[in-house]
């Protein structure tokens, strides 16, 4: 068995990750459901071991063996790229590859609002796309970056951990800076970003205090900044942000915050009834009603003033999945199981 049969057959059947764990079987998840690769055979330690050696060189292994888990990328010709996180678990090694297509999708093609093609006109401010993790928040992003590079003349910087999606140089010119093979550190590459002459710069992730305090740093001097969070409505995303700031800073970051925000997204990713994944999403527009709601730290009336504002391009996610289920898409089930409010989906879908 080998690593290239295994992400072969990911690809061949679209799957969307492969895992290795001791114990089974290679396993993929197609269309969000596990599916055992019985065809080969059980996984121990010593088979893993082996197939990650294949795609790993002597330092990416000792950081492996050191800190007990590592994240890189692997090409696989011009097919795909994958996005790998190999860690232990029960002192054995694992490994989680996930799928990277090598054509970036279109802002239209994936389902995403309208909108986003405005967002990829900006000049400035902080565009934020949040949701469960395997929900297309990169693939989303990636969309808008390549709209971006195809139509302005602009250096886009994205610090990433690992790289996804390989963007090209077209109108705009890209540097991809990737963990530990370009840069040691979040902290040090994103106080270099500023030195790089950007325009638009792409956080993989905001994940602790010092990335989201950078990178509002970066938002604030004026660049268009895009990055993630792992967060499920955009009141939840800027209560994180605020929350990770000690007490005497959160008024500060509130006004940070308030001057940058342009827009939050976050989505689903649910199955389909045709069998396939569709995106949901929530949408919060950085309004003046919005920015003042942040401003005084009033982010329990973000979710009326979204539910209120359609007229301003803003929706909340049950707008999006009721219109799913009005289009045959998905099941009310579906819906209602996704729903953050499921009674407000009732209301929409009968109305």
């Amino acid at each position: 068995m080998e690593i290239k049969q295994l992400l072969s057959q990911a690809i061949q059947k679209r799957a969307s990750d492969l895992h290795l764990v001791t114990g089974i079987h290679p396993t993929l998840r197609i269309d969000g459901t596990l599916f055992s690769l019985t065809e080969h055979p059980i996984l121990d330690g010593v088979l893993i071991e082996g197939l990650i050696k294949d795609v790993t060189n002597d330092e990416q292994r000792e950081i492996l063996t050191v800190n007990r888990e590592l994240d890189f990328s692997v090409g696989f010709g011009d097919q795909a790229r994958f996005r790998v996180n190999a860690y232990y678990q029960k002192s054995s090694l694992a490994a989680s590859f996930r799928w990277i297509p090598t054509e970036i999708p279109s802002v239209d093609s994936l389902g995403l609002p309208p909108i986003c093609h405005q967002l990829a006109q900006l000049r400035q401010g902080l565009i934020l796309f949040t949701g469960p993790t395997g929900h297309g928040k990169s693939t989303s992003m990636a969309s808008i970056i390549a709209e971006i590079l195809n139509n302005r003349g602009v250096h886009v910087v994205t610090i990433e951990d690992p790289v996804e999606f390989t963007f090209i140089h077209s109108k705009g010119i890209v540097s991809q800076r990737e963990m530990h093979g370009d840069t040691h550190s979040w902290a040090v590459a994103l106080r270099s970003v500023l030195r790089e002459d950007p325009d638009v710069v792409l956080v993989g992730e905001m994940r602790d205090y010092e990335t989201i305090s950078a990178t509002l740093t970066i938002a604030e001097t004026g660049h268009l900044v895009f990055a993630t969070l792992h967060t499920n409505s955009a009141a939840q995303s800027v209560d994180r942000i605020v929350d990770v700031f000690p007490e005497q800073q959160q008024a500060q970051v509130r006004m940070q915050l308030s001057g940058t925000l342009e827009a939050i997204i976050s989505q689903r990713l649910m199955p389909q009834i045709s069998g396939r994944r569709t995106l949901a999403y929530e949408i919060m527009l950085g309004t003046t009603a919005i920015k003042t709601v942040v401003r005084e730290g009033k982010t329990h009336l973000i979710d009326n003033i979204i539910q209120t504002s359609s007229e301003a391009g803003m929706a909340p996610l049950e707008v999006s999945l009721a219109q799913l289920i009005r289009d045959g898409k998905i099941t009310y089930e579906t819906g209602r199981e996704f729903a953050i409010r499921p009674d407000e989906l009732t209301r929409l879908v009968n109305r």
